[in-house]
């Protein structure tokens, strides 16, 4: 019989649906429940994709002695972390301050006031049912003593977590260490050195990067290691900007040696989660919206800034995986696809020899086990292998022939489960990354095709599928002027928007402005953007990661730090700085100015976690530039095509007639003889227009743009 878990948006709450636990959602009556019957509740957090949550619900939930035993001491509570990010930040600190670790799946014990008291993450089931009846003893016999434990990692919880060191005074807070002086706004009067998030800070980070770069494998640190998305773009905008040769080396190796590597599926496109080892070799085969969508953003900015082949050609099918295997029929993006098939990880990817000879042939058999790392012993489970590129092919034409064939067999294999929850936040990062690729890969038009024989290209589908999910996101997500976080088949989610959905949308309203020169888009981000700093903002220059109307949990929480994402305070400052170059707006400069100086003293010694701001910090340190292109046949101009190949780092381009209503950079900037005008400024300070690439091309080189 169901649970109350039947009627979900969530594809991770879907999966327990049929549990014999009595599942609730999170909600108000389930806290409720807790205290009518007198029982502490049990928090399972995890998410649909997650490898150990299937584990954990195999071996422990679908087992109907323990789910007996769940039922009868204690009130369940399943939670979606990628729905519900809030909550999921509370318990996951509580949990790191307990066990000195986080992960999911996680499993807390609480109070019927959410204080949590006991926290783990996995737990084979014979564990799992001790610690139920030590729970259950300690509930009836030990009562104030938990109660007591619950209230002390609260006041925990409140002292340590990073984004509240600075507001509630305790411990010794980075932001104490900030530059003196503050954020600089346009008119202070000070220099680049003088902000928060000055050159000073930005080459520290870099430097920090260095220290912990993995000379022979490239990438950060050890096993296991994921993809460092966000420090790479910071360190292709501080190339940019600066022409640090070891930044663009880093970054050059770390995409060479991910690509090459098993991490990368080189059949059918798109990145795993993470390599289980130092080397790129084996990866945790779930695939994330989030991770591709950023991936594609490093690796076009690669190939845009060395032209790169093995970068254009990695984002070319990044691009195609997110439009294709990724694309919901609602027009948004899915979630993730499973790490496991029927069960078993992997079991979709890997080969042996004998199978790649079934499908080729005994020569090109051989011939792709050599190419591909395909051995007798295997690399991976049971004997066999994760394909990685060991070499570049001689022949092209043959590794086309081979790759086709592979993937056409391997559609006939089972599939890993996808996860077809819409969040809004990684929607956004996804529309972003497939405008900067449409328009730096082919800088066509929204309504041109590309093909001669009238498909479309690559990059004009990655455009025009990019509008499709942003008026998803607009006609869905956006419910009386807020935001709500997930969608699924075409429902929207109660869940409400947090901050990182703000900021991450806000900026792909702005990049979608850019693509079809539409004022509606970048009117829509002001409207985002406002609602952020009216109900997120701490009075402090920062963000909570909450809205002040938002449900009340333990803590509210605050998190400056870029992790697999960009952090809510630095993707409102990317959308807050390109909105004021978009529209003139020196508030939003200044709102982003002022969240940046909140995260510099921590920049300055961790790049690894500020990844996002660091490259925020590089556009605005770069202007950044605008670009406005006057043109009787708007986008359909070389100027264009030339803006958005040589743009500095974080700058922004449109393009259309002149006075086009909701553009404000073509408000009075005319054409010239009837001719299409480039009229590019830098931050606050503006140069002579343009009329011909060359000429745009020296402008934009000698304000940071590209370097060849």
């Amino acid at each position: 019989m169901p649970n109350r878990l039947a009627t979900a948006t969530s594809p991770y709450l879907l999966q327990h649906a049929g549990n014999p636990v009595d599942w609730w959602p999170w909600c108000a009556e389930a806290f409720d429940e807790a205290r009518a019957r007198d029982v502490p509740v049990l928090i399972s957090i995890g998410y649909a994709a997650c490898h150990w949550c299937h584990v954990m619900a195999h071996e422990s939930f679908e087992n109907e002695t323990i789910a007996s035993l769940i039922n009868e001491l204690v009130v369940p509570i399943k939670v979606d972390r990628e729905e519900r990010p809030d909550i999921d930040a509370v318990y996951l600190d509580a949990t790191r301050l307990m066990s000195g670790q986080g992960g999911w799946p996680m499993t807390v014990f609480a109070t019927a006031e959410g204080q949590p008291f006991s926290c783990g993450t996995y737990l084979a089931p014979q564990v799992l049912s001790r610690l139920l009846v030590a729970v259950g003893d300690a509930w009836r016999y030990q009562r104030q003593a938990v109660v007591e434990q619950g209230g002390i990692l609260v006041d925990a919880l409140a002292r340590v977590s990073p984004g509240r060191w600075a507001r509630r005074g305790g411990g010794a807070g980075w932001r104490e260490r900030a530059e003196p002086g503050g954020a600089a706004g346009p008119g202070t009067g000070l220099g680049p050195d003088e902000r928060a998030m000055g050159t000073g800070v930005l080459e520290a980070a870099a430097a920090s990067l260095d220290v912990d770069y993995d000379e022979r494998y490239g990438g950060f640190g050890s096993a296991p290691k994921f993809p460092p998305h966000l420090s790479l773009l910071f360190l292709l905008r501080h190339h940019q900007r600066t022409d640090d040769a070891r930044a663009l080396e880093i970054a050059d190796q770390t995409c060479a040696a991910m690509a090459q590597g098993g991490m990368y599926d080189l059949l059918g496109g798109g990145f795993a989660r993470y390599s289980v080892d130092r080397h790129w070799s084996v990866p945790h085969f779930e695939k994330m919206l989030y991770d591709n969508a950023l991936l594609l953003r490093v690796y076009t900015a690669l190939a845009r800034l060395t032209g790169d082949r093995l970068a254009a050609r990695v984002a070319g099918e990044t691009a195609g995986f997110l439009t294709t295997t990724l694309l919901t029929a609602e027009g948004g993006f899915a979630s993730a696809l499973d790490a496991d098939t029927d069960g078993e990880e992997g079991m979709t990817y890997v080969w042996t020899p004998a199978e790649l000879c079934d499908v080729l042939g005994e020569d090109d058999g051989a011939w792709a086990a050599g190419l591909l790392g395909v051995t007798a012993t295997g690399t991976f489970e049971r004997g066999t292998s994760v394909l990685r590129l060991q070499r570049e092919p001689e022949d092209l034409r043959r590794y086309a022939r081979v790759r086709a064939a592979l993937l056409a067999s391997r559609q006939g294999r089972a599939q890993p489960a996808r996860d077809d929850k819409v969040v809004a936040a990684w929607n956004g990062l996804t529309v972003t990354a497939l405008v900067e690729y449409a328009m730096t890969t082919a800088a066509v038009s929204p309504d041109r095709t590309g093909g001669t024989d009238g498909t479309m290209t690559t990059a004009a589908r990655a455009g025009a599928l990019a509008v499709e999910a942003g008026e998803l996101l607009a006609r869905l997500h956006l419910v009386d002027g807020r935001l709500r976080r997930v969608s699924l088949g075409g429902v929207i989610g109660a869940p409400v928007g947090v901050l990182d959905d703000y900021g991450a949308v806000a900026e792909a309203f702005c990049a979608l402005h850019q693509y079809t020169g539409e004022g509606r888009w970048l009117r829509l981000a002001g409207e985002l953007l406002d609602v952020g700093l009216a109900r997120f903002a701490d009075g402090d220059g920062g963000f909570f990661d909450t809205a002040d109307d938002a449900e009340r949990l333990v803590a509210r929480p605050a998190d400056p730090t870029d992790n697999p994402t960009p952090s809510g305070t630095s993707a409102m400052a990317a959308a807050l700085l390109a909105h004021a170059a978009l529209s003139g707006r020196s508030s939003y400069r200044e709102a982003a100015e002022r969240a940046l100086s909140t995260i510099a003293p921590l920049a300055e010694r961790h790049g690894r976690f500020t990844g996002h701001a660091c490259a925020v910090g590089e556009a605005l340190l770069s202007g950044p530039v605008a670009v406005a292109v006057a043109s009787p046949d708007g986008y359909d101009d070389p100027l264009v095509d030339t803006a958005w190949r040589h743009l500095p780092p974080g700058g922004v381009v449109v393009a259309g007639k002149p006075e086009a209503p909701g553009v404000p950079l073509l408000s009075g900037r005319p054409l010239r003889d009837g001719l299409a005008v480039a009229y590019p400024c830098q931050g606050l300070t503006c140069v002579a227009p343009v009329t011909t690439p060359a000429e745009l091309e020296r402008v934009l080189e000698a304000a940071g743009g590209r370097r060849r």
